[in-house]
């Protein structure tokens, strides 16, 4: 029985110790972090912390880069965390800014989030004006740079990431997008990161247009993007003047929002009050 009940100590010490490099690498995971400075920051012995990573590299939470050798948090890690953001994440904080921007223009508003070398929804919320686009919907998935949205996140990204994201999309750019060609993404990414405003002139579905723009979590790094989409109609220039501006207040107000939320947090705190 004593034995049975050490091996299930063992056990549990194990997961919080797997748990916490987690959360050690969730912190790092733009730049990423090395066995080395884990192993500082655990305070763990070096063969525990690579048993603990080839477990969750194993679960798909962590992944390895080959050439850098650091560590980042894993493509299963993403999905959780998408599946986590409608209690605590980024569509929890911006539905308050999607209904107002729905309401107030009449227009669909949407939240979007990048995975990889895509862009994914997470939510759309529609106005109450009668004609409406169906381009975009909750759950679709599109390449970065494609839509509004979408190519606002490719812009906000460094130049070496955009190459890497239109060298990994090329051929499904070349195949299903034919008028988004790698030359013309790194024509609207250049615009979009002049104006701060991702345009898409009805390049996906001629009569439906978008207008984007990204969104920064409290460390500068991107935590999604914010996006309207109507009819070519109710996209022309007059009215996108008076559209952006109303983009930009509610991005702002997300930002300030996940930036109190990040504050707020019990880890957070310790981690000031040290």
């Amino acid at each position: 029985m004593e034995q049975v009940v050490e091996r299930r100590l063992s056990g549990a010490q194990s997961v919080d110790r797997a748990l916490a490099l987690l959360s050690l690498i969730g912190r790092h995971s733009r730049e990423g972090v090395s066995l080395s400075e884990l192993v500082v920051q655990s305070g763990l012995n070096k063969a525990t912390v690579r048993r603990l990573l080839l477990a969750l590299i194993r679960a798909g939470q962590v992944e390895q880069d080959g050439d850098s050798r650091l560590y980042h948090l894993g493509e299963e890690a993403y999905v959780l965390g998408l599946m986590a953001a409608g209690r605590h994440g980024l569509l929890k904080t911006a539905m308050p800014s999607l209904m107002r921007l729905a309401r107030s223009t009449g227009d669909a508003a949407f939240v979007s989030v990048r995975r990889g070398a895509f862009a994914v929804c997470l939510h759309r919320e529609d106005g109450p004006h009668p004609i409406r686009t169906y381009a975009l919907m909750p759950g679709y998935q599109h390449p970065l740079g494609v839509g509004a949205g979408s190519l606002a996140m490719l812009a906000a990204l460094p130049d070496d990431e955009v190459e890497a994201v239109l060298d990994t999309n090329a051929a499904l750019l070349s195949e299903s997008y034919p008028r988004l060609s790698a030359e013309v993404l790194r024509r609207h990414v250049a615009e979009t990161r002049t104006t701060g405003i991702a345009l898409n002139p009805g390049l996906i579905f001629e009569d439906s247009w978008g207008l984007g723009i990204a969104l920064r979590g409290p460390d500068g790094g991107l935590a999604g993007a914010l996006s309207l989409a109507a009819v070519e109609s109710r996209m022309r220039e007059s009215r996108r003047a008076e559209l952006v501006p109303r983009l930009r207040q509610e991005a702002s107000e997300i930002e300030n929002r996940l930036a109190q939320s990040y504050a707020a947090r019990p880890g957070h705190l310790e981690r000031k009050e040290r």
